[in-house]
């Protein structure tokens, strides 16, 4: 008999098309406002096209959670299909998505089974692939939602910042604050906090060329833990000069320790906040 539940998610948790299709996830775009105009992020605005404006205008684009009513039009066709439907948010702590889908979920007859992520990018998308592969093996849709939650706070996810220029601009992080580390050339990695349900905070400040701040990074987040589950990294970045991605991804395959590693591009609804040259890896724990 076939089971009849099916995985969605919000477009920032930042996974490739293949591994959509792979695991068979649906995603319902964020919307961009930019110059007064609306977009679906991973749609028809990229995160270049986000850069380029702000180093044009200085200014920075609007994020909107995805609302009810984007949810409700996504999903209840579906669920009118006889489907259950497991729904994964951006994290409660940054984003209103999960309350959102809540919400949606009272107007779909209780067929819907949200997730808060507590995390945001592939940090959340490690918990869409946690999810697909429980309904791979044929779980009710409650269960998976019930177990995936309960796995939220072994999501992992931090990232190395290259300027503060955009948390700055975004609110994120005072002048006085951006202009200290500039001027000292520090590279702040910043770590998400899964008790507080996705709020950042900053943990190690590096300093140094880019390339070695972002080796550095890997070694101690890597060595910060002594039950790293094996099954799969990913390093996740909003734009990259000189490669960096791929010599990163040679340093952490060299470790030995995953058995997939996967590069991958953050949306522009991260990349509005972190600007470019930010850089993350990202993965489970036991």
């Amino acid at each position: 008999m076939e089971n009849k539940v099916l995985l969605f998610a919000d477009s920032s948790v930042d996974l490739t098309k293949e591994l959509c299709e792979r695991y068979s996830v649906h995603t319902v775009p964020i919307h961009v406002i930019l110059n007064d105009k609306t977009y679906e992020d991973g749609v028809d605005i990229t995160s270049e096209e986000i850069f380029d404006n702000y180093y044009k205008t200085k200014q920075l684009p609007k994020t909107a959670a995805i609302n009810i009513d984007d949810i409700v039009t996504a999903l209840k066709p579906y669920v009118e299909d006889g489907y259950e439907i497991v729904y994964v948010s951006l994290g409660s702590g940054l984003s209103s998505s999960y309350r959102n889908s809540c919400l949606a979920a009272e107007e779909l007859d209780g067929k819907v089974y949200p997730i808060d992520s507590c995390s945001l990018s592939t940090g959340a998308g490690l918990l869409v692939i946690e999810a697909a592969e429980r309904i791979a093996k044929g779980m009710s849709a409650k269960q998976v939602a019930e177990e995936v939650q309960a796995l939220s706070l072994k999501s992992q996810a931090s990232f190395v910042l290259d300027t503060l220029e955009f948390l700055k601009a975004g609110g994120r992080c005072s002048a006085l604050a951006a202009f200290g580390a500039n001027l000292l050339g520090l590279k702040p990695c910043i770590k998400v906090n899964n008790e507080e349900h996705g709020a950042m905070g900053v943990g190690k400040k590096y300093r140094g060329k880019y390339e070695k701040v972002l080796l550095d990074y890997v070694d101690d987040t890597l060595a910060a833990y002594d039950n790293i589950k094996k099954d799969r990294v990913f390093i996740t970045y909003s734009s990259i000069d000189n490669d960096l991605d791929k010599k990163v991804y040679e340093h952490v395959k060299a470790k030995g320790i995953f058995k997939e590693i996967f590069i991958t591009r953050a949306s522009g609804t991260i990349s509005s906040h972190c600007g470019p040259n930010t850089l993350g890896i990202l993965f489970m724990t036991e």
